[in-house]
């Protein structure tokens, strides 16, 4: 949960940035204990925040889109995903040719995908 004000600002600036640099894509726990990981907990406060403080929040997502990683832009998308879904197939769209990559994980299991990969899957679910 955020803050108020200046706290909440630099407390979505710290997710923003976190996200800005993963080099992992992981929406929940991973490895046995099912841990956590700190890009995803950024990504869990970037999620809150779009339904708290949905402008300061869509600045940030929008601003992971250009400036992010790989991993970044990705989850950038998919937060746009709950938000504006119109937007988000934009998104997807326009990272189909990013042939950076990350490392993913969906629980126990390591993987490694491309954006490109990845952006064209998420746009062959829709």
């Amino acid at each position: 949960m955020f803050g108020s004000g200046k706290s909440r600002d630099r407390e979505l600036d710290a997710a923003a940035k976190e996200l800005a640099g993963a080099d992992t894509l992981a929406f929940g726990g991973v490895g046995i204990a099912g841990t956590l990981l700190p890009v995803t907990e950024a990504y869990r406060r970037v999620e809150e925040a779009l339904h708290t403080h949905p402008d300061e929040a869509r600045e940030k997502v929008d601003w992971l889109l250009r400036h992010g990683s790989p991993a970044g832009k990705a989850y950038a998308a998919t937060l746009l995903e709950r938000v504006d879904p119109a937007a988000a197939r934009d998104a997807w769209a326009s990272l189909r040719d990013d042939k950076g990559e990350f490392t993913t994980f969906t629980g126990c299991v390591m993987g490694n995908a491309s954006l490109q990969e990845y952006a064209t899957e998420r746009l062959a679910e829709r």
